[in-house]
C-alpha cells in the first residue's frame, strides 16, 4: 500500500502510539501522523507542543511527515491522497468506538480503508489519559513515554 494516514489526539504521544507508528510504517510506503485538534478532548497540550513532542521521536521513520488536522477525518484522507487510515487497538475495550468509527468512515468514503494494529503486548495497558494522571500525581512514567514527553508532563504539572 502506498500512504496512510495515523490520526490521534496524541496528548501525549506514548511508547504504544510509537510501536503502531512503526508497525504503520513498515506497511505503507508513506505515513502521515495528523495530530487533531479537538478542544472537546481538554487536551492538556496544544496542538503545536504535542507535534513538537512527536518531531524528536518519528525522526528515525524516514517515511512518516507530521501534520496537524482538524475536521472529518475521511475528507482530510482524500485531500492527503491517503488509501488508508491506521488505528490501533490495545484491548477489547477499544475495538466497539473503532469499529463504529470504521463503519461510518466506510459509509463516508468508501475508498478509503481503515487497518487496525495491536502494538506490542507490554504496551496494551498504556493511555495518554493514564500517563497524564500517573504523571499528575507523580508517578513515574518513563516506561510508557519518550524522555521529551515525560519531561513535558512534568513541567505542565510542576512536579
Amino acid at each position: 500500500m502506498h500512504h496512510c494516514i495515523y490520526p490521534g489526539t496524541f496528548d501525549p504521544i506514548t511508547y504504544g502510539h510509537l510501536d503502531v507508528l512503526g508497525r504503520a510504517a513498515k506497511l505503507f510506503d508513506r505515513v502521515t501522523v495528523a495530530v487533531a485538534d479537538n478542544p472537546g478532548k481538554d487536551p492538556l497540550f496544544t496542538p503545536e507542543q504535542r507535534l513538537e513532542m512527536l518531531r524528536s521521536n518519528v525522526a528515525k521513520f524516514p517515511n512518516v511527515t507530521l501534520t496537524p488536522f482538524a475536521g472529518l477525518l475521511v475528507d482530510f484522507c482524500i485531500a492527503h491522497e491517503a488509501d488508508a487510515i491506521i488505528r490501533g487497538l490495545r484491548a477489547l475495550s477499544d475495538f466497539e468506538f473503532e469499529f463504529n468509527m470504521a463503519l461510518m468512515n466506510r459509509h463516508l468514503k468508501p475508498q478509503i480503508e481503515t487497518i487496525f494494529v495491536m502494538p506490542n503486548e507490554q504496551f496494551s495497558y498504556t493511555s495518554s489519559s493514564l500517563v497524564k494522571q500517573v504523571a499528575k500525581y507523580g508517578g513515574d512514567v518513563s516506561h510508557f513515554v519518550p524522555p521529551n514527553v515525560a519531561a513535558a508532563l512534568k513541567i505542565a504539572y510542576k512536579r
